[in-house]
């Protein structure tokens, strides 16, 4: 897929290989149907009941991106080879954010499928996390990748507990791009990402975990005063965190 022949970036592509062998030949239901006038053409819908046929980044992207197939899960199914490798290609380009993708994946109901099937996803997701823990300029940022693995799973903790375990200066690197993205958000209470899960449950592990974790990692990395003190107010609630003299006067 690349020139990177690092240990991660191996087992990534033997993920996506596998994913791509899993659901070779898997199809739409032949009874599927969708809007011609907002969706796409009954051609481009006939290609979806087509086994293997490349859809093209556009069409891929309205096709994992609808949310009202009558059988989500078969379609998932069908465009998994191809969506994985655009994933991690950094092709696929969301309105929001990634975790649109996790969205989609969960409305696949893809972890009550067969256990082989199930597992190739589980294996492509945790190998694409670790490599992009360990990539110094990954195709997508993080903290994308996390919100997107988190909605796939519906859980937030087997990832941060990877991150925990990848004691290095990339992923510490990538710990201050996170921060530094969610800050805002996490001081406000709020999620960095829209959640089809309980927001509240994850704003508090995420904050959780930011503070007791990402300080002494970002000292390492010479990350300012002023995003360390912010880190700390999260840790903090009510008037405690806003009448704080490091208090960066965010308004929401």
């Amino acid at each position: 897929m690349n020139s990177d022949n690092t240990p991660a970036r191996l087992r990534l592509d033997s993920a996506v290989d596998c994913l791509a062998s899993t659901f070779r030949g898997m199809t739409a239901r032949g009874d599927e149907t969708q809007c011609d006038c907002h969706w796409g053409s009954e051609e481009e819908l006939a290609l979806l009941k087509l086994a293997d046929a490349q859809l093209g980044l556009d069409l891929l992207y309205r096709t994992w991106s609808a949310c009202d197939w009558s059988d989500h899960g078969a379609v998932l199914r069908r465009i998994l080879p191809e969506l994985s490798r655009a994933l991690v290609s950094g092709a696929v380009e969301p309105l929001s954010g990634m975790e649109e993708v996790g969205h989609s994946f969960a409305r696949g109901g893809w972890q009550q499928w067969p256990a082989l099937q199930s597992a190739a996803i589980q294996q492509f997701l945790h190998a694409w996390w670790a490599h992009t823990l360990s990539d110094p300029s990954p195709a997508v940022p993080v903290h994308e990748v996390l919100a997107l693995c988190a909605e796939a799973t519906s859980t937030l903790s087997p990832w941060l507990s990877v991150w925990e375990t990848a004691d290095h200066r990339v992923a510490n690197q990538h710990l201050a791009t996170a921060a530094a993205h969610w800050e805002y958000d996490l001081l406000g209470d709020e999620l960095p990402w829209e959640t089809l899960n309980n927001a509240d449950d994850l704003v508090s592990e995420l904050g959780s975990w930011l503070v007791r974790y990402a300080p002494a990692r970002l000292l390492a990395q010479d990350a300012t005063d002023s995003l360390l003190h912010r880190i700390r107010l999260i840790g903090l609630t009510g008037p405690a965190r806003w009448r704080d003299p490091h208090w960066p006067n965010h308004r929401y």
